[in-house]
């Protein structure tokens, strides 16, 4: 099995991809992601305008490599893909669709998830070879309608709805069909202590795993 089957497995069984951005020190984010891992939530995308977002993956990789995936997110260009993959990223997402960045992901074997709007920008990726796409901003696209609307035509494609997802909608997205969702400032944040955030991490983990697809 390739990296990026692999991967992607691993992300729909976690369901759950836990988005840091912000201004954290490397010793919070280490502290973030004992959190989540607590909490159940095993994925986490760590976005490049987090200072320093390279570090901290690496460091991540390291220190809960075993039990977490790391990734990297707000990718933007085949540049930035290249650092990310030398830090040791294991995913990366974008909030665009950039054919090249997806290609030179593809090509170094590793998981590329681009941000989709529209059914077009949608299939142009799937075709490209992604794996799982992006659907950003899911909330104010429309939500679970929005999704149930997309995936009507487009079943064959792993759709990771990211955007105003928390404990109180996000069932209702898996039973809409997402692949997994990605959450945000819902769950991470700066105003949230260690153990609020593992609470929040447990709440989404099992409105999560109890939702009936």
């Amino acid at each position: 099995m390739s990296q990026i089957n692999d991967i992607s497995q691993q992300i729909k069984q976690g369901g759950i991809i836990a988005i840091v951005r912000g201004s954290f020190t490397l010793e919070q984010i280490h502290g973030i992601g004992e959190a989540l891992n607590q909490g159940g939530v095993l994925s986490m995308e760590v976005t490049l305008n987090t200072p320093d977002a390279l570090t901290a993956i690496q460091q991540l990789r390291a220190r809960h490599g075993g039990q977490m995936l790391v990734g990297a997110g707000t990718v933007r260009t085949v540049e930035q893909v290249r650092r990310v993959i030398e830090a040791g990223a294991q995913f990366i997402v974008s909030p665009n669709y950039d054919p090249a960045s997806v290609a030179y992901a593809l090509g170094h074997d590793t998981l590329h998830l681009p941000g989709v709007t529209t059914a077009t920008e949608a299939q142009n990726a799937f075709v490209a070879g992604c794996a799982m796409v992006k659907l950003f901003p899911a909330d104010v696209l429309g939500g679970v309608a929005y999704l149930k609307a997309l995936r009507a035509p487009l079943d064959d494609i792993d759709f990771v709805p990211t955007g105003g997802i928390g404990s109180d909608n996000i069932a209702a997205y898996r039973r809409a069909g997402a692949a997994a969702v990605g959450v945000g400032s819902t769950l991470v944040s700066d105003k949230v202590s260690l153990s609020d955030l593992q609470a929040r991490a447990a709440a989404l983990r099992m409105a999560w795993d109890g939702a009936h697809v």
